[in-house]
């Protein structure tokens, strides 16, 4: 039995069924529901790690094995003594397999049972990843959480493709299980696949739970499809998952979405939505996002979110951080930033005191009218 990654049950809301409890890492504990940030490259975009701990308040950061695999290499990683060592973090990390990067290369890429063969986006260079290559690359990361080797379908893909796709997937997993050596100090996950259609998550989840994983994971959803879709197979693949276990919604950060997977019972979440569009002039208020790059704003002496804690919003305004992103400069980018992040993270802390008190749905119905949700978002 895996000992790294155990899950600790605190409270069950009676009213919505979300669950508030504790993930225990070799690193830390977890607070869930959790928002996670992403830190592709081995640092989140603009922040300095002091800054997550202590202006985001973090528990926990995802790093991307595809492009640390390619650059500088798991080798230079192990070498200067694991992720944690090489990026300063003390805190736990959880890294993802790469599947999904390397199946969005679409035509450069060719998938075989043995693994996928593609050629590098940076200098167009073959490589080869398996699901014994993602594990060897995985623990040289030496993240506390590392995800089997998977294959995201596109939306839309055929029944039978996914199918094909799925059992796949279910295979690769049972290689990892079987390639992954550091058992006492990285959690396995299994991802439950199966595209928007129900048979293919229900056997997906049925055989992954066999080979008893210390958490799971759902991937392949929100990937473009409309936002009923997502709900419906959140809902329905979610309750499949074991309860004494993590669960790991991958690939969702948009307030209405994370408020929604914690009222399915899902306790991770990750996304690059808070950085990408700091990037991009935007910021998450309590009252909707504002594109602050826009004119409206060139007077406006106010902070991003009058009701937000974080620091950009105590000591800067929309006019100055308007300036700075219309100017190009850098400090915009990671004003936004850290204003986006603690957004999200006091969301979810607010989403855990929420369930502790038995009212996420009446909260979810505030939050969604102040942030201008409609109905038909639930």
């Amino acid at each position: 039995m895996n000992d790294a990654i155990k899950y600790e049950l605190l409270h069950i809301d009676k009213n919505s069924g979300a669950r508030r409890g504790v993930i225990h890492t070799p690193h830390g504990d977890i607070q869930t529901p959790i928002f996670m940030p992403v830190g592709t490259q081995a640092t989140v975009k603009a922040m300095t790690p002091e800054e997550l701990k202590e202006m985001v308040e973090a528990q926990i950061i995802l790093a991307n094995t595809y492009h640390l695999f390619l650059r500088p290499g798991h080798e230079l990683i192990k070498e200067a003594g694991g992720l944690h060592s090489f990026m300063n973090w003390n805190r736990p990390i959880l890294t993802d397999s790469g599947g999904f990067q390397v199946f969005s290369l679409g035509t450069l890429r060719k998938i075989t049972e043995e693994g996928v063969e593609f050629r590098s986006h940076l200098d167009g260079s073959k490589q080869f990843i398996s699901p014994e290559k993602a594990m060897e690359i995985e623990e040289a990361l030496g993240a506390d959480i590392i995800m089997s080797f998977d294959e995201c379908c596109p939306y839309p893909s055929t029944y039978e493709y996914t199918k094909k796709s799925m059992e796949r997937t279910t295979r690769w997993a049972a290689r990892c299980k079987e390639a992954h050596k550091t058992t006492e100090k990285q959690g396995l996950f299994g991802i439950i696949q199966g595209g928007f259609f129900e048979d293919l998550r229900e056997k997906s989840a049925k055989d992954l739970i066999e080979m008893d994983f210390p958490g799971y994971a759902i991937g392949g959803i929100s990937v473009g499809e409309p936002k009923e879709e997502f709900l419906k197979m959140l809902r329905f693949t979610t309750p499949l998952m074991p309860e004494n276990k993590p669960r790991y919604l991958m690939g969702v950060g948009t307030p209405d979405y994370l408020i929604e997977a914690a009222i399915a019972g899902i306790d991770m979440c990750d996304c690059v939505l808070p950085t990408r569009i700091a990037r991009h002039g935007t910021a998450m208020t309590t009252y909707g996002k504002i594109v602050v790059r826009n004119a409206i704003y060139e007077k406006d002496f106010t902070p991003l979110d009058p009701e937000c804690d974080c620091y950009t919003c105590k000591n800067y305004t929309r006019a100055y951080i308007r300036h700075l992103i219309n100017t190009k400069e850098i400090l915009g980018i990671r004003l936004l930033s850290i204003h986006n992040l603690r957004f999200l993270t006091k969301l979810m802390d607010r989403v855990r005191i929420e369930i502790e008190n038995d009212n996420l749905l009446s909260f979810r119905d505030e939050f969604y009218k102040n942030y201008g949700y409609s109905k038909e978002n639930k």
